[in-house]
C-alpha cells in the first residue's frame, strides 16, 4: 500500500503544479479572493436569512468589481460591518467617544493613533442569484464516481473511531460555502457534512473532515493553509484507494498556498500514516 501511496501523492504534486499555470483556474482565484471572509456570526445571519446564499457582496461591489447589478425587487441580506476609526490606545474609543468618556486619554497624541474597530453598523449584501450580468467564472473542484458502498462505510468508521459526525440537509447548514467542517479539539471530534446529490464529492469531503480529526487535534497552532493542504491530500489519497475521480483536489490545494507541494512533502509522513489509517478503517467496514 505504501508504495500506492507514493505514487498518488506524485500525482497531486503533478496536478498542483499544473494548476498553478492554468489560466482559467487563476482567473477563478482572482474572483474568489475578491470575496470577504465573514466572521461566524454573519455567517449565521446569512444562513438565516437565506439559506441558499453561496457567494455575498454588497450593492456597489458587485456593480464596480463583477459588472453585475442587483435584480429589482431583491431583499437584501443585513449583516454586520465594522467601522473603523482612531482608536484611543487606553480606552480603544474613537477620538468623539473617548473625550465624552471618563477616559484620562493617552500621552500618544491623537494623530498618532492607531485606526482599528471601534463599533458596528448593519449594512445590506446580496447574494450572486439576486444579481445579474457577467458569469463568473467556475472552476469544477468537486470528486465523481459511486460512493453508494462508501458512505455508509464512513458513518461506521465515524462511529468506530468516536466522532459526532453527521450529514447535514442542505436547508439546515448554517456554515456559508464551506461543505464541510469539523471542530478537531472538541471531544469528541465535531464533524459536519452537508448532504447532497454528489454523493462522491459529499464523501471526498467527508474523508477530508475526518482527516482534521485524525491530524489537528493536538495542533491549533498550525496555519489553516498547511491544514488544508494536509487533509485534502489525505482525501485524494483515500479517494483514490476507493476508486473515486478526486483529480480535481489538485485545484482545492493550489489554491490554498503558494507552498503547497512543499506543504505536502513537509508533512508527508502525516498524510501517509493518516490515509492508511483511514484505508485501513474503511476496509474494516467493507469486510463487516
Amino acid at each position: 500500500m505504501s508504495g500506492a501511496i507514493d505514487d498518488w501523492l506524485d500525482q497531486l504534486r503533478e496536478g498542483v503544479d499544473d494548476a498553478e499555470t492554468n489560466e482559467q483556474f487563476q482567473q477563478w482565484l482572482d474572483v474568489m479572493s475578491r470575496f470577504h471572509e465573514y466572521s461566524m456570526q454573519n455567517q449565521l445571519l446569512i444562513a438565516l436569512q437565506r439559506p441558499d446564499a453561496t457567494r455575498v457582496a454588497g450593492f456597489n461591489t458587485w456593480r464596480e468589481e463583477f459588472d453585475r447589478t442587483v435584480q429589482k425587487g431583491e431583499q437584501a441580506i443585513w449583516i454586520w460591518a465594522p467601522i473603523m476609526a482612531k482608536q484611543c490606545p487606553a480606552c480603544g474609543n474613537s477620538p468623539s467617544y473617548c473625550a465624552d468618556s471618563a477616559c484620562e486619554g493617552s500621552e500618544i497624541p491623537t494623530d498618532e493613533w492607531e485606526r482599528g474597530v471601534v463599533a458596528f453598523k448593519p449594512v445590506p449584501v446580496f447574494d450572486v442569484s439576486q444579481t445579474e450580468g457577467d458569469p463568473l467564472p467556475e472552476v469544477d473542484i468537486a470528486a465523481h464516481g459511486d460512493a453508494s458502498t462508501l458512505s455508509p462505510a464512513l458513518a461506521a468508521v465515524a462511529q468506530e473511531r468516536g466522532y459526532d459526525y453527521s450529514l447535514v440537509p442542505e436547508a439546515e447548514w448554517s456554515h456559508g460555502s464551506a461543505k464541510g467542517v469539523c471542530a478537531p479539539m472538541s471531544d469528541p471530534p465535531v464533524i459536519e457534512v452537508l448532504e447532497r446529490g454528489n454523493t462522491a464529492d459529499q464523501a471526498r469531503t467527508t474523508i477530508h473532515e475526518f482527516a482534521h480529526a485524525e491530524l489537528h487535534a493536538e495542533r491549533s497552532d498550525d496555519a489553516t493553509s498547511t491544514t488544508e493542504v494536509e487533509a485534502e491530500a489525505v482525501a485524494y489519497v483515500v479517494a483514490q484507494y476507493v476508486g473515486l475521480d478526486a483529480s480535481t483536489s489538485a485545484l482545492y490545494v493550489a489554491a490554498w498556498s503558494d507552498g503547497a507541494v512543499d506543504t505536502i512533502d513537509e508533512r508527508l509522513g502525516r498524510i501517509q500514516w493518516t490515509a492508511r489509517e483511514l484505508i485501513e478503517a474503511i476496509e474494516r467496514q467493507f469486510d463487516a
